[in-house]
């Protein structure tokens, strides 16, 4: 599940995060409103948490921006404010969700889960799904109706990876800093490698699920 984090402060932003990815949230994090505004057009977050005291655009203001576009996307509201009239502009302007500071990481996640639900959105906390595929988080292994195979470890966060974007394209670049890291001397041949492991994966296990190529772009999962 993707998510968008709001957050100018450095610290608290790094320890949510980690706290997220444990959880099987892919996130962003960004440290200003207009970043924010920026990352939540684009639309591809299933779930927004969203500090209101932040530089260069506060929240309410990017909340307001992303529901005048018509950005449907759930969003929790983080703020150190907690009066009545706060909660009430807050909820007024769009946010399904306000959690004041100081909070438990607890009780985030426990918001999180319900606002979720009742989007549509269940998190199983062991396995993706996409399409005709499902990942197991803990196995490593794919499958498709009654075939199945285990990955490897690259294999297994490159096509994690794409199940938790499935609406945008993904290029060598982008694979090479989040999967094997920013200072890895990993060249594109090698991404190029692993891709051809994994389509031949999702061929054996019989899945409709492709790993499409966009030409001196990247590619997409289809």
């Amino acid at each position: 599940m993707n998510l968008l984090l709001v957050e100018d402060e450095i610290q608290l932003s790094d320890a949510l995060s980690q706290i997220l990815i444990k959880n099987n949230y892919n996130v962003d994090a960004v440290f200003d409103g207009e970043d924010g505004l920026n990352y939540g057009l684009t639309d591809i977050y299933d779930v927004i948490v969203l500090d209101i005291m932040l530089p260069k655009l506060n929240g309410i203001n990017v909340l307001k921006n992303l529901r005048q576009n018509k950005i449907s996307t759930p969003i929790i509201l983080l703020t150190a404010k907690n009066s009545i009239e706060d909660k009430i502009i807050g909820l007024d302007s769009g946010a399904d969700d306000y959690l004041p500071k100081p909070f438990s990481p607890e009780e985030l996640l426990a918001r999180l889960r319900a606002i979720t639900r009742r989007n549509g959105n269940f998190i199983n906390e062991n396995i993706l799904e996409y399409q005709d595929i499902i990942l197991n988080l803990s196995s490593y292994e794919i499958s498709c109706k009654d075939n199945s195979i285990i990955l490897t470890s690259k294999e297994f966060d490159i096509i994690k990876y794409f199940i938790q974007r499935p609406k945008i394209i993904v290029n060598k670049d982008d694979l090479i800093s989040k999967i094997w890291g920013f200072d890895s001397d990993v060249e594109y041949n090698n991404v190029e490698v692993y891709i051809s492991f994994l389509r031949k994966k999702l061929a054996y296990i019989d899945s409709s699920v492709k790993i499409t190529t966009i030409r001196k772009v990247g590619y997409r999962l289809e």
